[in-house]
């Protein structure tokens, strides 16, 4: 069992290493055929030239544990956030439909929209930046943690009652973990989207970070090419952290993916 998950792993990062080289070799040819002018597209191995002299840069490996740590906190403080209230909401009905109107309209709105209002809310960048992701990230975790709690076998919670359990035991025993495959599946979606937040973030308000690294690099004469390559590495970051937290949720879950044949 455990040979088929690794093999399939190793499928997608081949095929997923394919499709970037396409990709990149598409975009090379591109420019050097004259079909896209330098001026708007910088050449493929221009780019991943500049890019890896990035990895070098002192200045901008800053940015980037910057930007990383404002990730982490914010995820985290959503997290410790968005489960206890997914909890209670799916725990408790008459809670969820007399809340359900608030996270209804809060829901919609747009996180970026509400950057300038956190800027004047909180009195340290890093505190506005941790507060938006974690404003953001919270919605598909408690999404999800109320779904998950929606999906718990009934069967089983009426077993656990006919033998004397309390309400506690119960969501300890039998509602956690089966809502814990939704919450896994909510903090990787949760993850990105506090990406996305802490690099619109830092363009907008100008926190430290990968966002005003990009700032800066626009007033430079290579101003495209260090944009991109910096844009390439915050999605190299994404894609490292949805495989960490993929690779830890198979982990955790082993018990999940074996029942579900998830494996297979």
């Amino acid at each position: 069992m455990r040979l088929i998950p690794a093999r399939l792993f190793g499928s997608a990062v081949v095929c997923g290493v394919a499709g970037t080289a396409a990709l990149l070799c598409a975009a090379e040819a591109a420019g050097r055929l004259g079909l896209v002018p330098e001026s708007r597209l910088p050449l493929a191995s221009a780019v991943l030239v500049t890019a890896a002299g990035l990895a070098a840069d002192p200045a901008f490996l800053a940015d980037v544990l910057a930007t990383s740590g404002a990730w982490a906190l914010g995820l985290l403080a959503a997290v410790a956030v968005a489960v206890p209230a997914g909890l209670l909401l799916g725990s408790l009905p008459p809670v969820e439909r007399a809340l359900r109107p608030v996270l209804e309209f809060l829901r919609p709105i747009p996180s970026v929209a509400l950057i300038p209002l956190a800027a004047f809310v909180f009195t340290g960048r890093l505190e506005t930046e941790v507060a938006m992701i974690m404003y953001a990230a919270a919605w598909p975790i408690l999404l999800n943690t109320m779904y998950g709690l929606r999906e718990v076998d009934p069967l089983a919670k009426e077993t656990m009652r006919a033998f004397g359990f309390g309400p506690l035991p119960i969501l300890w025993r039998i509602s956690l973990p089966s809502a814990a495959p939704f919450v896994a599946t909510g903090v990787r979606v949760a993850a990105a989207i506090a990406l996305i937040l802490a690099v619109s973030t830092e363009l907008l308000a100008g926190t430290s970070g990968i966002g005003h690294f990009v700032i800066v690099a626009e007033s430079s004469p290579d101003g495209l090419r260090l944009t991109i390559a910096a844009t390439l590495w915050a999605g190299v970051l994404g894609v490292l952290t949805n495989t960490l937290l993929a690779q830890a949720s198979r982990r955790l879950l082993r018990w999940h993916t074996a029942l579900t044949g998830a494996a297979r």
